[in-house]
């Protein structure tokens, strides 16, 4: 019998099982550090780009740092001139309020009604008169309610007041607010004052003959 032994052979084939992997381990090694490698490279380069952009930006900034200023004190000059203009326009409004407040009621204030007492309060007016008749107070409150310069204009009541010259006048109370904001339409308000009036005389002229009457049937 023939003995053959297979020991050299085991042992080569195992060298090169141990070889083979080496280069499997030190290929994985490589291409590994490669990559490593590729990626530092990039990211290398993107930090480098945005260095540069910010390098960039900064040198902008410095370029264009006296516009900016001569912008932040051109909005600190406009604030300052704005806040002296609504000052002026809040004396202006408080200097010539009363005068607008008055020519308004004379603008409305029908014939045949006058007031007796005029008290203000802050923005609140309230007023006393007398008239004719009812129709005539109706038309004096219509006429404050269709006035851009008066708000919440309210009838606190009428009562019969006394007479004169044999007419029954009628005592009115009315309460109302002046308009804080600038009214929509003052030019329409204070242009046209006749037609106001106009109505309010039509009406009054109209409602006069009544009490006229009733005073010649007294003295009769």
């Amino acid at each position: 019998m023939i003995d053959i032994n297979l020991l050299p052979v085991r042992e080569a084939r195992r060298k090169a099982d141990v070889r083979q992997l080496g280069m499997q381990v030190l290929l994985a090694l490589i291409l590994g550090a490669a990559s490593i490698g590729f990626v530092h490279s990039h990211i290398e380069s993107r930090i480098s780009d945005t260095e540069e952009r910010i390098r960039q930006m900064e040198a902008d900034i410095k370029q264009f740092q006296p516009q900016l200023d001569q912008v932040a004190a051109f909005r600190k000059k406009k604030a300052s001139l704005e806040k002296k203009i609504e000052v002026i326009e809040d004396l202006d409004r408080a200097r010539t309020g009363p005068v607008r407040v008055m020519s308004e009621l004379a603008t409305h204030m029908p014939d045949r009604v006058w007031l007796t007492t005029l008290s203000t309060e802050g923005n609140a007016i309230k007023m006393k008169g007398e008239g004719m008749d009812n129709e005539l107070v109706a038309v004096l409150m219509r006429g404050l309610k269709e006035s851009p310069y008066f708000e919440k204009v309210d009838l606190q009541g009428t009562e019969l007041g006394n007479s004169k010259q044999g007419l029954k006048l009628v005592k009115f109370n009315i309460e109302a607010t002046v308009a804080s904001g600038k009214p929509a339409k003052p030019a329409d308000a204070a242009g046209n004052p006749g037609k106001t009036a106009g109505k309010a005389k039509g009406k009054g002229g109209a409602a006069a003959p009544a009490p006229a009457a009733a005073a010649a049937g007294a003295d009769s």
